[in-house]
Order: structure tokens, then sequence, then C-alpha cells
């Protein structure tokens, strides 16, 4: 049996971990690499879109990040249980009309006992922004561990 650690039961520092391995995966805007965090039966509510397996997580990933451009996320935990991790979030983002956004969301997962994510329900609210208005300023792919959190930017 494939694996995706950490598993559940989670702790703070499993679940923060969890966190920070999510935001990498959707930071590297790889469809197929961050569908594999998904189980083949997941569901998904994404806005006001539904994928109800891992082909359908990933087809929505493919035409996200051809409409949102150099898109970068922060992930921050807000609360866990044993298998179960509530995340705030917020990502830049341009179209291609050059026009930037921030968006800022909080999503609800659910695990399997093997670490996939089988549930995971996103709200997602996008605010127009200006280029000087940007923080998330690092080169496209990982954060790096420097660059400043969520709570750190007073987001």
């Amino acid at each position: 049996m494939n694996t995706r650690p950490p598993l559940p039961p989670f702790t703070r520092e499993s679940a923060i971990e969890k966190v920070r391995l999510a935001e990498d995966g959707w930071n590297s805007r790889d469809p197929s690499k961050v569908a594999l965090a998904y189980s083949l039966e997941t569901k998904w509510r994404n806005r006001a879109e539904f994928a109800n397996n891992r082909d359908e997580a990933q087809a929505f990933l493919q035409r996200k990040w051809k409409k949102e451009l150099d898109y970068r996320l922060i992930k921050e935990l807000w609360a866990f249980t044993e298998n179960r991790i509530a995340v705030r979030y917020a990502y830049e983002w341009h179209d291609d009309s050059g026009n930037w956004f921030r968006s800022y969301g909080n999503e609800n997962w659910e695990f399997a006992p093997d670490g996939l994510m089988t549930r995971r329900f996103a709200c997602v609210n996008d605010m127009p922004i200006t280029a000087s208005e940007r923080l998330f300023h690092w080169p496209l792919g990982r954060r790096p561990d420097d660059h400043p959190s969520l709570s750190d930017l007073g987001l």
C-alpha cells in the first residue's frame, strides 16, 4: 500500500507539515504531481465546481493554472483533528490581460489512513490588486522558508 506521510492521526506538528507539503505541491503548478496527493475517489468542491475523482481534480488544476498565471500560494494551519485539517490561505496571480488578484480562502480536508486526501472543500474570494500591492515575490515554485507567513504579513 502506498502512503502519503504524514499520516493521520495528526499532531499539531504533523498537521503543519501536511499543510506545508500541500502548499509546496500547489506552488509547483504541476497538475499530475499535485493530483497524486488525492485518493482515486476524492471528492472536491472548489467555489462552484465539483470534482468526483482524481482525474477530475487533475483536470480542474490544469484549467486553474492556465487561467491563474504566476500563481504563488501561502497556506496556514487553522485547526485539525485526527484525520481532518482546516487551512486558510491566500494566493496571488494575474490573468492573461495582466490584471493582478489576491485570492483568499479556507479549505477543509479529510484524509484516509494512507494519508491521501479523500475530501476537499474550498471557499475562495478574489480581490483585485495592483502589481505594487503584491506581497508574494519569491521566484515561481516553493515558497522560501524565510518568506513571511500569512500571519506575519497581516493577512
